[in-house]
């Protein structure tokens, strides 16, 4: 069926590719940090990596703030409306800065107690804890960068939102080797020079995100649009935004879960799945890519009116997923034996690595398709509030519960608690696809739209 779709995959590829990209870069800032203190030891890397948790856990309460933003934005792009789309930048803008800083005052000013809620270590929450005092400060740059990058993204300028995303890679590591290394007479600075190094790379992403927003072509940031909005902007707002995030409060709160079980089994597991879990994000970000571009890409559609179209072109942005989630999948596998060697682990913590590789090439598999499922298709048409119920259910109600029991109720072993919480993925597939066969996301939900 693709071949006969081919400008159908075109037209999605060419929205996906560049987000994909950009996905590329933002997850490879992310992991800059743990990759590169890595190479101090094994300490290091699993004190960065449980920090990160923190990090971790924003980024999924923006990506539902950014994926509601910019289903809004795509239909109104669709429809032509410029000027709502400012407004509505305007204030998620406003509701990402203040998201940011709760995130901010809770890393920098408690660090101490946050590490702790991840492990007993005391040299893994000592080192994560000076990681958290800088990087914390990074915060306050994120929100506005994202939710930037996203409407731009939404009004398919792709282009310079990849440049951007690249360019603060590039300088991430760059400012890591710098600081951690101590090069060009700056001393030694570990896992402190890590945080710095994020913390400039953000900076200097919002600045050119600002920058770029105040061109002719830019979507426009005024002070009017980030402190006055009327009440009916916001309660079209938030009725298919509010679900999304909170869906990515609890499902990011309850994957940080996963790494308090895992923190509480051992250093090793903590070190195995960090590595594990960047290779898994790796491979995913070709996946979130098609994701983001169908929820654009249909979104347009349903914001035009063409929800038959929309309809029936879902099919092949889910057949497109399938061969991607294979892909990647054999991918993991195939440099299985790579990875392994690459890594300064323990021989303990490299059996565990190779056995949480072979899991994820068939999570990945199920994770592609829910992702495309709720952040793609559903979205596209406002039907948030289905993932929020049926996430929170499987997280809290099932794998949380699940791996507390089999860690700490029947002491079952370590890599068998991680098997049993991979399985979440699995567990809600069958589900969000009879919701998407249900049909009630095929909607134009404009305020013209949906009167």
């Amino acid at each position: 069926m693709l071949k006969n779709n081919k400008a159908v995959v075109r037209n999605v590829i060419a929205l996906s590719l560049p987000i994909a990209v950009q996905n590329v870069f933002s997850t490879a800032v992310s992991s800059a940090d743990v990759i590169m203190v890595g190479m101090n030891g094994q300490d290091s890397l699993s004190a960065v990596s449980l920090a990160g948790q923190v990090t971790f856990v924003l980024n999924l309460i923006l990506l539902g703030l950014t994926i509601g933003t910019s289903l809004i934005v795509a239909q109104y792009f669709g429809k032509g409306d410029i000027l709502m789309i400012e407004r509505i930048q305007g204030y998620s803008i406003r509701i990402a800065f203040i998201l940011s800083s709760m995130f901010f005052f809770g890393a920098v000013l408690f660090p101490g107690f946050v590490m702790k809620a991840f492990t007993l270590d005391t040299v893994l929450i000592e080192e994560g804890a000076a990681y958290l005092k800088i990087v914390g400060i990074s915060y306050l740059f994120m929100g506005f960068a994202q939710v930037a990058e996203t409407v731009m993204k939404a009004v398919k300028q792709v282009r310079i939102s990849t440049m951007i995303g690249t360019t603060a890679l590039i300088l991430n590591v760059i400012f890591n080797w710098v600081f951690i290394f101590g090069l060009f007479g700056i001393p030694k600075m570990g896992v402190t020079g890590a945080a710095l190094g994020t913390l400039l790379a953000r900076m200097i992403e919002s600045i050119w995100c600002f920058i770029h927003m105040r061109k002719p072509d830019g979507i426009n940031v005024s002070s009017e649009n980030l402190i006055h909005t009327d009440r009916e902007l916001k309660q079209h707002f938030w009725h298919y935004t509010l679900p999304i995030t909170l869906n990515g409060l609890s499902w990011g709160s309850a994957f940080a879960t996963y790494s308090v079980i895992l923190g509480h089994i051992g250093s090793d597991m903590v070190a195995a799945n960090s590595i594990a879990t960047i290779v898994r994000n790796f491979v995913l970000v070709g996946c979130n890519g098609i994701a983001s571009g169908a929820g654009i890409y249909l979104g347009t559609l349903l914001g035009s009116g063409e929800l038959k179209r929309a309809k029936s072109e879902a099919v092949v942005i889910l057949q497109l997923t399938f061969i991607l989630a294979i892909v990647g999948g054999s991918l993991v596998v195939l440099a299985k034996p790579f990875i392994a060697n690459m890594t300064n682990l323990t021989g303990t913590a490299k059996t565990y690595l190779g056995q949480m590789l072979f899991i994820n090439a068939v999570y990945i598999l199920t994770k592609a398709y829910n992702c495309v499922f709720n952040n793609g298709i559903l979205s596209a048409g406002g039907d948030t509030r289905f993932g929020l119920i049926c996430d929170t259910i499987d997280m809290w109600c099932y794998s949380v519960p699940l791996g507390f029991i089999a860690a700490f109720v029947l002491h079952l072993p370590p890599m068998v608690v991680y098997l049993l919480i991979s399985t979440d993925e699995l567990v809600k597939l069958p589900v969000y696809y009879l919701r998407y066969k249900q049909g009630k996301w095929i909607r134009n939900i404009t305020k013209e739209g949906a009167a």
